[in-house]
Order: structure tokens, then C-alpha cells, then sequence
């Protein structure tokens, strides 16, 4: 057994033998070999390839044609197509070498399964040559005396190896060295030959597959020559408008070839050549007139040659030379037409003629000028105004008629033939009918049919319509014969034009019949600007513009109106491209909606920017129909308001403003006790009426008395006496109360003090303007529950009508002095008063001491008592006992309070007072 180190240096030692080296002329010694080497396979061919070991490195390392291993490419042949032929021997075979790549290696696999190649060849796959086709020579002269000969052939098809081309020649006795090609396969040019002897030509093709030969060519070489063309060219003007002489040169000598020729010629700016008749040169020459050409025209001539017999080549075509023909009358007149103007005065026109400049076959020359005949036809006995002008218009002013206008062209040679317009007073012949475009071949063809009447011709009228420019008309004439033809001036695509035929007879013309049309048509440049008119609660009425012509590009055939809310969906509305207002219906009220709107034309359709509009809240006439109701609902109610006010007046008064009483106007105001300085009596008046039933009404009172007492005389009563007074002094505090409770000012919250507040006797303040007054009222202020029986208040409002004096204040402190009356009397006595205190006393009323009823100072009544005692009292017949009662008060007498008639309601009976009003300084206010 070999132990590991053994096993690695015999493998050493086998690949320092596969790869040993015997240095012999500088190259490596190989174990073997392949048969055969570098071979050249003919494509998809049968090929087998041999190994061969060598002996020597059988013996030393153990190595077998059955370790071989075959490879193309480094991929391995399928053991298949092996076939060991001997232990040193082994083959491979390819039924087809397309699968075959180069290189292909013999591999053998030694000890330890190591691969080592052995040895490897290069193949090579192609095709033989074919046969050469086609071959074919040609002369072609250089020079004068000098004629090369070019032959080619067809190689045939690609061999994929090196495959190499001679052209072989020779006479019938003599051979000629090979032509081979140079840089290419299918040519060769033999430097010079000879005429008039026949060459044997053919062509060998050979590679390492093997050779082939073309078919042999013999022929004589001047049967192929092809000739140099004619050279010096001039071209000369003849006698005759239509004639011009070409001259030329020949570069071959007519000995050696006899030519013959072709001539062609075309106008300068044409692309189509025109011929001389071939066989009106078909013979040996070196000039030719070509004629039948226009006058005054410049052409361009050109010349070719060959061998007469026709065997041969056409030379090249000369370089080219212009020549020009002389000048002639013009052939034929101007087309003229006419635009009229009758819009300034219907009875004279203004005229403008123009015509078309010939063109230069039909002008044969310069054109000088223009002659202009001008006839009326109404009146032929006038002469024909002429005009001689060198422009293409003349604008006339012309009365209403028929006219005939005659344009003649002049030149140096002479005069056109005229041309005849007929200017009609109306187009009053037939005119065409269905006049139709059709864009075609990059141009635009105008149809009509014929009327039934004889045409003499058509004038086709059109112009470009556009907004920012004129329609500048443009025109062309047409024969009586046709019924269609192409517009010859630039018509440019995406432009409007406006088409106008009219047929023109011997004696007067049809009416223009026009079509609008487009060469080629395009989406518009722009959609509509759609914007509000009007816009209701379920409706909106939109509006817009039509699209100028220059933005249309094309027919408008529809609209489309798409418009939407904020989260719905858009609906689409199609209309007339007539239209410029449309009304949506069926919106939703007072919502926001987004419309935009589309063009359409044959080519596809454009937006125009985006509106948006508020659908109202209410429809026409919902507010209307609210409002005007209300309104006259309550123009009503205040009407029928006015009326009841108008029909309750007095009692609305009554109720707004209460009648007050005025305490100038109070019958109390008609008296004022004369008070003594000491007084120790009590005055006091009692009157009875005869009828108390008639004068005082149920609930009204029936006698009234009035005490003063001094202050200092207090202490000659007795206690029974002053037992009212002292009940009147507990009720100050709830007079005051109520005084102040509404604001008023009683004479028990005057800041002078009463006799019942004080024993003291204090001199009393000037008061001239306080006015003292008392209501004695029972039932209530406005069907309020009075308070007490008796309110008092004093008021410091002057009296109406009195005028306060100044002795009024003048001895205020004295207590002996005359007191005055307060008010000034109806009779228009003046009595003032001094300063007097203010007290009021009551006397508490009891079931069973109905005397007891206590007069107050000043009283003053109520406008109904005021009139039931002042008032009843002045009528009544026996008002004169009151008199006497104040007389007696005046000079001072002690009068005892009597007794008050009837049986008057006890103190918690009795209802309690409640003040009506106040009267402050300055003025009368009502409360």
C-alpha cells in the first residue's frame, strides 16, 4: 500500500511526464496527434477525426486509446460517435459538420482522474464555388483614341471561404494574361482593346472546395462601346419667334463610328423634359433647329449619341445650355373681372376692373401697357371711353347700366386679341346650383352644375375669410364647358375661404352662387366663454359667443355644454352650432354648479374655461307672493287698528291720558280762611244740602268741614277733641309713605313742619308758591282699591293765572299778621298769604260718633266734587249761606266742627287713600 506521500509524488511524477519537455528546435512534443490536421469540410458532409498515442507515453504512464475524451469547443462529444481502433487509436464522426466548431480537441483522462489534453485542430466549414453568371462587357471611351472594355459577372452565392475570380480572354489564336479583380469579386476592367476582332471572354472562380467556370462571351468590342456625349453646345435664336439652333461637337472620329442623336429641351423651371423626334436624328450631324417653340420663352437643351446602327451604348447626356426665342404678339387677352360697389349711391356704381397679368407663353414678350374700352350698351350712340393704364386694375365710376369692357395687352411686337367682360345692370341669367368643395391631393376642388342655358364661361371667386384682415378676393376663369376644377392660388389649410361661381353668358351673367370651405380642417384653437344670463332656482340661462373664424379652424358642427356640482356628476348637454343661448333646466336651488362648454368640429373638439354660478335660493315671484300677502295683511290690521282707534278715541283717552283736575280751576281755590295771629276758636263751615239724594250719588260724600287750628291753641281742647288729631298725626308716617311711594310731594313731606309734628311754635317759611289741595275721594283711581279715604299733597306748580306779589314774604314771623288767600279768586280779587304751615288733620270717624268727622285746612276736590261743591254749590239756591261761612272765617270767629249729616263708614270700613299725582316746581305733571 502507498502511503499518501507516495501517492502525490507519483502524480508528480505522471504530469512532469505528460509535460516533460525535449527542447528540440525551441517547440513541445506532444503524446499524441490528430489525423486529419486543419481540415476544410465541405457543409453538412460526413468528417471523422483520429487520435494517435504515441508508444512512448504508453510505456511509461499507463495511458489508452479508451481514456480518450473528445471535445468541440470544450464540450464533451457524446462517447456515441468514439470507436477505439487499437489501444493507441481513437476516432470520432460527425454524420453532419454543421454541428461542428472550431477547435476540436482529444482529451485523455490519466491516474487520479486527471483530464489532460492531448492535442487539437482548427476546422474549417464552408461551401464550393458556383458557376459565374451573367457576365456581360462594355467599352467605355476616355479618350479619343482610348477604349478600356469592363466586364462583370454574378459570383453566386457565399462559399464562406476564400474564394478567388479571374477573367479569362483571348483571340482564336492568341491568349491574354488573366484580369483579376481588385478589391472585388464581381469586376474586372481590361486596359485596352481592339475593334474589329472577336474576343472569347468567361470568368473562374476556385477555392478550397473546388473551381468553376462562367459561360464564354465572344463578341467584338466595337459592337459594345458607349461613347463619350457631345460636347461644346450652343444654343442661337432664328428668324422665327418659335425656332432656336443647337450646335454641337463629337469626340469619336466618324471613321472609326458613325452616331446618331437625341435632343431634349424644357422650359427654364420645368422638371419635364421634352424630345426631339429620334428619327429626325437619327443620322451623323452636328447641328438641329428644334422648332415649335413660344416666343420669347428661355430653354434649357441637352444631347446624347450612340453608334447609328443602334448596337452599343447611349452616351451621357451633354451639359446642359439655354437659349431664348425672340418676341411675339400675345397670343390671347388678359382675363378680366369685375367687383361693383353700389352701396355709397344705388344709382352710380363704382367699378373695379382687374385682370391677370399673361403668363409668359401667352404674353410673348414684356407687355407695355393696357388698353381699357369702356361702351355703355344703353346708349350706343356715345363714344367708348378709353384707358390706357400699365397696371392689372382701373376702378371707374359708372351710372347704373349695362356696359361692355374690352381690355387689350400691348408689347414691341403688337396687341393680344381682346378680351370682352359684360358688366349687366342685373344678373338676370341662370345661375349655377349646388356648388360644392372637396379638399383633394393637397388642393381644393370646386364643383357646380351647369344650368340648362349655353355658359360662355365661369369666373370661380374667392377670398380668405378672416377677423383680422380684408377679403382680398382672388379669382380665375374657367371654359363653358366644365363643371369643376382645382383653385390655383395658395390655399392654405385650416382657413376659411369663401367660394363664389357665376356664369357668364353672351348677354349677361347669373347671379353668384357661394360656398364657405376648408383645404384641410383642425380642432379650434379655443373653446366658448360660456357666462350667465339670467339664473333662477331650477334654471340657468347661459349664454356665449360664437368662436371667430380664425380661431374655428374648421366647420363648427356642435356644442356641448357639460356642467356639474361640487360632488356630482357632469352632464353633458349637445347644441346647435346656430345657437349662442341655452337654458338649463332641472338645477338644484341654491347650489353651486361648475360649466364649461365644447367646439366640435370634424377634427375633434376643445374646451373652453371653466364658470361656475349660484342657482337661487327662491324662483321668480315665491318672495312676491310672500311679501305682498303680508304686507296687505298688515296694511289691514293697521287700517282696521286705525279705524277702531279712530271709532274708540274717547276711550282711549280716558285710558292713555286721565283728565287731572287743575288746581287753578279748583273751587277751593275761591276761598282762604282769614286765620287770627292767636286764634283759640276752630272755624269751620257746614253746609246741608235740601236734596243730598241729588246733589251726592250713592258712595259719594255729603258734608264737608274744614278747622284750622293754631298751633299754640292745642292745650284748649280736651283730650276727646284732639283725639282726631292725634289719630291724623299717626297717619303722617303712612301719608309720607304713600306719598313718596309714587314720587309725589305731600304736605306732610314738606320740609316746613306742622302743628301736629311740633308743639313749638316755629314761625312759618314763605311758601307763595305752594299750592295746597285735597281730594276727598271713595271709590277707587282706575278701578284701583284706594288706599284711605283722604289724600293730601302740596304742590309746588304756580297757579295758573295768579301772580305771587312781593309783600308775600315781607313779615313772614308775624303771627298776628292778616293771612291771605292763596289763590287768586274768578272775580279777580288779588290776596296773597303769608307763610303758612302746612297740617292736615282728619277726624277718625266711628259708628257711633258720627260728629266726629274733623274739616282739613285747604281742600280741594276732585273735578266731580270739585263740581258737586263749588260748581252745585254757586248754582244752588242756597249757595248763599256759603258766603257767610267763609266771611265768618275770615274776621276770625271760633267755629265749633259740627257733625257730619248722614251715617258715614267707620275708620277700618273706609277705603285707604291713594295719590293720583304731584305737582313739583316748575310744572304741572299728571301721575
Amino acid at each position: 500500500m502507498f502511503s499518501g506521500w507516495n501517492w502525490v509524488a507519483y502524480g508528480l511524477y505522471l504530469l512532469l511526464n505528460f509535460c516533460s519537455l525535449e527542447v528540440s528546435g525551441g517547440l513541445v512534443q506532444s503524446c499524441g496527434h490528430i489525423i486529419p490536421e486543419s481540415p476544410v469540410l465541405a457543409l453538412g458532409s460526413n468528417f471523422t477525426a483520429l487520435c494517435i498515442l504515441n508508444e512512448s507515453c504508453l510505456d511509461f504512464g499507463n495511458i489508452y486509446a479508451n481514456q480518450i475524451i473528445w471535445k468541440i469547443k470544450n464540450k464533451v462529444v457524446p462517447k456515441e460517435q468514439y470507436r477505439e481502433i487499437n489501444r493507441t487509436v481513437s476516432s470520432v464522426t460527425f454524420n453532419d459538420t454543421s454541428s461542428l466548431a472550431t477547435p476540436l480537441t482529444c482529451n485523455i483522462l490519466a491516474d487520479g482522474q486527471i483530464e489532460q489534453n492531448i492535442y487539437g485542430i482548427a476546422v474549417t466549414i464552408g461551401l464550393p464555388p458556383e458557376k459565374p453568371k451573367n457576365l456581360s462587357c462594355i467599352v467605355h471611351q476616355v479618350l479619343k483614341l482610348t477604349y478600356p472594355m469592363t466586364c462583370t459577372w454574378n459570383p453566386g452565392r457565399h462559399t464562406f471561404l476564400d474564394t478567388h475570380f479571374r477573367l479569362k480572354y483571348r483571340w482564336p489564336q492568341e491568349n491574354f494574361p488573366d484580369c483579376i479583380p481588385k478589391d472585388v469579386n464581381n469586376s474586372c476592367t481590361i486596359p485596352d482593346v481592339q475593334f474589329f476582332v472577336n474576343l472569347e471572354v468567361w470568368v473562374e472562380a476556385a477555392n478550397a472546395l473546388g473551381k468553376a467556370e462562367s459561360d464564354p462571351l465572344v463578341l467584338d468590342p466595337i459592337e459594345i462601346v458607349k461613347p463619350l456625349p457631345p460636347h461644346n453646345l450652343s444654343v442661337n435664336s432664328g428668324i422665327l419667334p418659335t425656332v432656336l439652333k443647337i450646335s454641337w461637337d463629337n469626340r469619336i472620329s466618324g471613321s472609326v463610328m458613325k452616331l446618331k442623336f437625341n435632343i431634349r429641351y424644357r422650359t427654364i423651371g420645368d422638371t419635364n423634359w421634352m424630345q426631339v423626334p429620334p428619327e429626325d436624328t437619327a443620322s451623323p450631324r452636328t447641328s438641329f433647329s428644334v422648332q415649335g417653340l413660344r416666343p420669347y420663352t428661355e430653354y434649357v437643351f441637352s444631347i446624347r449619341c450612340m453608334k447609328e446602327d443602334g448596337v452599343g451604348y447611349w452616351s451621357d447626356w451633354s451639359e446642359e445650355k439655354t437659349g431664348v426665342t425672340t418676341e411675339d404678339k400675345p397670343s390671347k387677352g388678359p382675363p378680366i373681372w369685375r367687383i361693383i360697389d353700389a352701396s355709397r349711391s344705388p344709382a352710380f356704381w363704382t367699378v373695379r376692373l382687374m385682370w391677370k397679368a399673361l403668363e409668359p407663353f401667352e404674353a410673348n414678350g414684356i407687355i407695355l401697357q393696357y388698353e381699357v374700352t369702356v361702351r355703355a350698351k344703353s346708349s350706343l350712340s356715345s363714344p367708348p371711353e378709353k384707358y390706357n393704364v400699365n397696371t392689372t386694375n382701373l376702378i371707374l365710376k359708372l351710372p347704373n347700366g349695362t356696359y361692355e369692357v374690352t381690355l387689350i395687352a400691348h408689347n414691341s411686337v403688337g396687341a393680344s386679341p381682346p378680351s370682352v367682360l359684360l358688366i349687366p345692370a342685373t344678373n338676370s341669367k341662370a345661375p349655377v346650383k349646388n356648388v360644392r368643395t372637396l379638399p383633394k391631393d393637397g388642393k381644393l376642388w370646386v364643383g357646380w352644375t351647369a344650368p340648362n342655358s349655353y355658359v360662355l364661361k365661369y369666373v370661380i371667386e374667392w377670398c380668405l375669410v378672416s377677423n383680422s384682415s380684408d377679403c382680398i378676393i382672388e379669382w380665375q376663369n374657367e371654359p363653358g364647358n366644365v363643371q369643376g376644377t382645382y383653385l390655383k392660388g395658395d390655399i392654405k389649410p385650416f382657413k376659411c375661404y369663401l367660394i363664389t361661381v357665376y356664369s357668364l353668358y353672351a348677354d349677361g351673367q347669373g347671379s353668384g352662387q357661394s360656398v364657405k370651405a376648408y383645404l384641410q380642417q383642425d380642432r379650434p384653437s379655443k373653446g366658448p366663454t360660456v357666462q350667465t344670463k339670467k339664473v333662477g332656482k331650477a334654471e340657468a340661462v347661459l349664454t356665449w359667443n360664437h368662436l371667430t373664424v380664425d380661431e374655428q379652424n374648421g366647420f363648427i358642427r356642435s356644442y356641448t355644454i357639460f356642467y356639474k356640482t361640487v360632488d356630482g356628476n357632469e352632464t353633458a348637454v349637445t347644441v346647435d352650432p346656430s345657437k349662442t343661448e341655452y337654458t338649463l333646466s332641472s338645477l338644484t336651488s341654491d347650489t353651486l354648479y361648475t360649466v364649461r362648454m365644447m367646439a366640435y368640429t370634424d377634427e375633434g373638439g376643445r374646451s373652453g374655461p371653466d364658470f361656475t354660478f349660484t342657482t337661487q335660493k327662491f324662483g321668480k315671484g315665491e318672495i312676491e307672493a310672500i311679501v305682498v300677502p303680508v304686507c296687505l295683511a298688515f296694511l289691514l290690521i293697521v287700517l282696521l287698528g286705525v279705524l277702531f282707534c279712530f271709532n274708540k278715541r274717547d276711550l282711549i283717552k280716558k285710558h292713555i291720558w286721565p283728565i287731572v283736575p287743575d288746581p287753578s280751576k279748583s273751587n277751593i281755590a275761591q276761598w282762604s280762611p282769614q286765620v287770627p295771629a292767636k286764634a283759640t276758636s276752630i272755624s269751620f263751615f257746614q253746609h246741608n244740602f235740601s236734596s243730598k239724594d241729588q246733589m251726592y250719588p250713592e258712595g259719594s260724600f255729603t258734608d264737608v268741614s274744614v278747622v284750622e287750628i293754631e298751633a299754640d291753641d292745642k292745650k284748649s281742647f280736651s283730650e276727646q277733641d284732639l283725639k282726631p288729631f292725634d289719630l291724623l298725626k299717626k297717619e303722617k308716617s303712612t301719608s309720607e309713605g304713600h306719598s313718596s311711594g309714587i314720587g309725589g310731594s305731600s304736605c306732610m313731606s314738606s320740609p316746613r313742619q306742622s302743628v301736629s309734628d311740633s308743639d313749638e311754635g316755629e314761625t312759618t317759611q314763605n311758601t307763595s308758591s305752594t299750592v295746597q289741595y285735597s281730594t276727598v275721594v271713595l271709590n277707587g283711581y282706575r278701578d284701583q282699591t284706594p288706599v284711605q279715604v283722604f289724600s293730601r299733597s302740596e304742590s309746588t306748580q304756580p297757579l295758573l293765572d295768579s301772580e305771587e306779589r312781593s309783600e308775600d314774604h315781607s313779615g313772614g314771623g308775624d303771627s298776628t299778621s292778616q293771612r291771605q288767600q292763596y289763590f287768586k279768586q274768578n272775580g279777580g280779587q288779588d290776596e296773597t298769604n303769608t307763610d303758612r304751615p302746612c297740617f292736615e288733620r282728619t277726624k277718625q270717624i266711628t259708628p257711633t260718633n258720627e260728629g266726629d268727622l274733623v274739616g282739613f285746612a285747604q281742600l280741594q276736590i276732585s273735578d266731580q266734587s270739585s263740581q258737586l261743591l263749588g260748581l252745585g254749590l254757586e248754582k244752588n239756591t242756597q249757595e248763599a249761606a256759603l258766603p257767610d261761612v267763609l266771611q265768618t272765617s275770615i274776621e276770625g270767629q271760633t267755629v265749633r266742627p259740627e257733625t257730619v249729616e248722614g251715617n258715614p263708614p267707620s275708620a277700618d270700613e273706609m277705603p285707604k287713600s291713594y295719590l293720583p299725582q304731584t305737582v313739583r316746581q316748575g310744572g304741572y305733571m299728571p301721575q
